[in-house]
């Protein structure tokens, strides 16, 4: 598909706005409008953007060519399975589903319908930025913190799917193995909501990833730290501090990329240029992402038998 593009967006809440905003700001891009179930909503994120507010989501989709996902996240399966069904290419936020099952149905009917699927791992941009994707050696441990605040956003799902998912991708984005088995403990909310996790996968290889995550911190902390058999590469996300001991050539200064300023921007551009037939591939596959979700679940698994 070559020429310009009509692109939309499905949810107006903070990750919709920003969807819209690149959509709108990106050459050879469209920006058509939002659907929301509050049309109010819609308006808000839509017509600053010189966009339309849909309050019919099949009418948006008979308008576009590209749709973003950016609802609750108990609505994105069925959502990019509505999408692909009226031959539209999909950009679905993280996670790509909250089962396994209605993830691979996405996934099949992507093939079907010879659409491309993009899914929001953003963060893997931040990675291929620093030159981490690139190292020829495998990791034996990886340890990565992500705390926050508490939110009103995503209650629909645990911190698992909402943050934890993120170093999952990243982890199996370097992992050169398959996970073998995952452990966690947690504590939930007072919904019953998983808000605190702490998960450890080992994989085939040897490989060990330990993933904290929290939605209850007082303030915002995200660290890693990568161990490889040369070295060992140590990353403060909110210091914008950087250690590497191996003698791989990493970008101390990712931070000032473009791509790393704006991962988002770049990640949409990634799936804009799959679907013009100009990269054979968006950042993160549907395929990618079902394995992300699959190493998620199981984590969730293991924090319901650890109770």
């Amino acid at each position: 598909m070559s020429g310009t593009l009509r692109g939309g967006v499905i949810g107006a809440g903070v990750f919709g706005g920003y969807h819209a905003a690149q959509y709108a700001r990106l050459p050879g891009v469209d920006f058509v409008g939002v659907y929301d179930i509050h049309p109010d909503r819609a308006a808000r994120v839509a017509m600053p953007l010189g966009g339309r507010a849909f309050a019919d989501f099949a009418e948006l989709l008979g308008e576009v060519d590209v749709v973003t996902v950016a609802s609750p996240a108990s609505h994105h399966a069925e959502q990019a399975l509505e999408a692909l069904a009226a031959g539209r290419h999909v950009y679905v936020e993280k996670p790509v589903a909250t089962r396994l099952t209605d993830a691979e149905k996405v996934r099949a009917a992507a093939a079907r319908a010879g659409r491309i699927v993009a899914c929001g791992h953003q963060e893997r941009v931040v990675f291929q930025a620093m030159g981490l994707l690139d190292i020829p050696e495998p990791p034996l441990l990886l340890e990565a913190l992500r705390h926050g605040p508490p939110s009103d956003r995503s209650r629909d799902v645990s911190a698992v799917l909402d943050l934890m998912v993120h170093d999952i991708d990243l982890v199996l984005a370097i992992a050169a193995a398959e996970p073998a088995a995952a452990e966690a403990e947690g504590a939930r909310g007072d919904d019953g909501v998983w808000d605190v996790a702490r998960a450890e996968a080992s994989f085939e290889n040897g490989f060990t990833a330990i993933l904290d995550v929290s939605r209850r911190a007082e303030a915002r902390r995200r660290t890693m730290r990568i161990v490889y058999p040369s070295g060992e590469v140590e990353i403060d996300f909110v210091a914008r501090t950087f250690r590497n001991t191996t003698p791989h050539a990493l970008n101390a200064d990712f931070a000032e990329t473009p791509a790393a300023r704006d991962p988002l921007g770049a990640s949409i551009e990634g799936f804009l240029g799959a679907v013009r037939g100009e990269a054979p591939r968006p950042v993160v596959t549907v395929g990618e992402a079902i394995a992300a979700l699959d190493l998620a679940l199981a984590v969730e698994q293991a924090l319901e038998n650890a109770g």
